[in-house]
């Protein structure tokens, strides 16, 4: 199956050079990397000239995380789309082959990859939560068992065949600013197919966020929750407090106890952005 690898960028200057590397020494081949280059003053143009990079360039308010990925992947005539972000850290050559091999195997309709950090931060648990050291296939029947993590992905590192993204429409030209990853899995599902969690397929994907950089982008995410309020049936408020609970539990278990100090003020940005977004 052919495989075309897409990736937004944005002052990418600080990423892509490692990034493009890492996509060259997969053991998988990829039939061809779409960058698409949001203009900005850094010098990552520059750097994709000079890797020989093919890339388009577009304006940022042409910009969309959903509209963007969706126009790239309608164009590919590959078998099976993988989405990216500039910022994950790929440092095994199998990433690749064992993101799509669930698909290849006709196992699922979509996968996505185990991402871990580099911070000991409360993202650390985090991810733990989300991403364990085990694979997960999820439909239907998981539902009653997940609930709302049943439509949980990430396309900081997931694939997809290209057929069912266009037989499903993909984001519906819906410009979404956050979470669309999550509105395309509800679809999968509801639709019958599966999303297979790939543990062995393993990125890393850092961040040291402020708390007024987890308010904006908890903000944008009850705002997904507003516009798409039929996810609440699932237990998006139970979803949240089991987080909350995991956290608290694996900062003592780790003695990691100057986390305690952010761990309120962190929750308390989540919760209240949250709200905020969905008033």
């Amino acid at each position: 199956m052919t495989i075309d690898v897409i990736c937004p960028l944005y002052n990418a200057e600080n990423y892509i050079e490692n990034l493009h590397k890492s996509l060259l020494k997969q053991n998988t081949k990829i039939n061809k990397i779409v960058y698409v280059l949001t203009k900005s003053k850094d010098n990552t143009e520059k750097k994709l000239k000079e890797l020989k990079c093919n890339y388009k360039l577009i304006n940022p308010s042409d910009f969309s995380h959903s509209l963007t990925r969706e126009k790239e992947a309608f164009n590919s005539k590959a078998d099976i789309v993988v989405f990216i972000t500039q910022d994950i850290d790929i440092r095994n050559d199998n990433w690749l082959e064992e993101l799509v091999k669930p698909i290849i195997n006709n196992e699922a309709a979509a996968t996505y990859s185990r991402q871990l950090t580099k911070f000991n931060n409360i993202e650390k648990y985090t991810r733990e939560n989300n991403y364990p050291n085990y694979d997960i296939i999820k439909d239907k029947i998981s539902i009653k068992q997940l609930g709302l993590k049943t439509f949980f992905s990430s396309d900081a590192s997931a694939a997809i065949k290209r057929d069912v993204f266009v037989k499903l429409n993909g984001y519906d030209n819906k410009n979404l600013p956050i979470s669309e990853d999550m509105y395309f899995s509800y679809k999968l599902i509801m639709n019958n197919y599966k999303i297979k969690y790939c543990s062995k397929s393993i990125v890393y994907h850092s961040h040291n966020f402020k708390l007024k950089e987890i308010y904006d982008r908890y903000k944008l995410t009850g705002k997904f929750f507003k516009q798409n309020s039929y996810l609440d049936n699932y237990g998006t408020t139970s979803s949240g407090s089991k987080l909350a609970i995991y956290i608290l539990k694996r900062i003592f278990e780790d003695k990691n106890y100057k986390l305690l100090f952010r761990y309120p003020f962190d929750m308390a940005a989540r919760l209240i952005g949250m709200k905020v977004g969905k008033m």
